[in-house]
């Protein structure tokens, strides 16, 4: 959630614990926008992120943290914490599922209204 603290300022409560090295690690957990197949499909919350079932033991890259069906959207959001996640905007990813496995497109975290039109809408 880099984008909530502005880079400008020299200096501000947190920003020696943004900088840390564990904290800039380019592999480390990132907030990312998950949108499955069927858009009727919700997510269960809790449920772990993969990126290949068939490789034994299988490397859990992260989990969703909230999943809804949006009805402005119409088709089901959802936010996991994924490895790396920024720099795996657009990949397939897939939540497996006692009965089935689903699959999943890693995108930007923000699914309405990114530009701020709506927001900032002239009356």
């Amino acid at each position: 959630m880099d984008w909530i603290v502005s880079k400008k300022k020299y200096d501000f409560i947190g920003k020696r614990s943004l900088y840390r090295s564990d904290t800039i690690r380019e592999d480390r957990k990132q907030l990312v926008g998950l949108l499955t197949e069927n858009p009727e499909e919700v997510l269960e919350e809790g449920a772990q992120i993969v990126a290949n079932i068939k490789k034994s033991p299988i490397e859990m890259l992260g989990h969703v943290t909230s999943s809804y069906y949006s009805p402005n959207l119409k088709k089901s959001i959802a936010l996991g914490v994924v490895k790396g996640g920024k720099n795996m905007l657009g990949q397939k990813l897939i939540i497996p599922m006692e009965n089935k496995n689903i699959n999943v497109t890693v995108a930007d975290p923000v699914f309405l209204d990114k530009e701020g039109e709506r927001l900032n809408a002239k009356l």
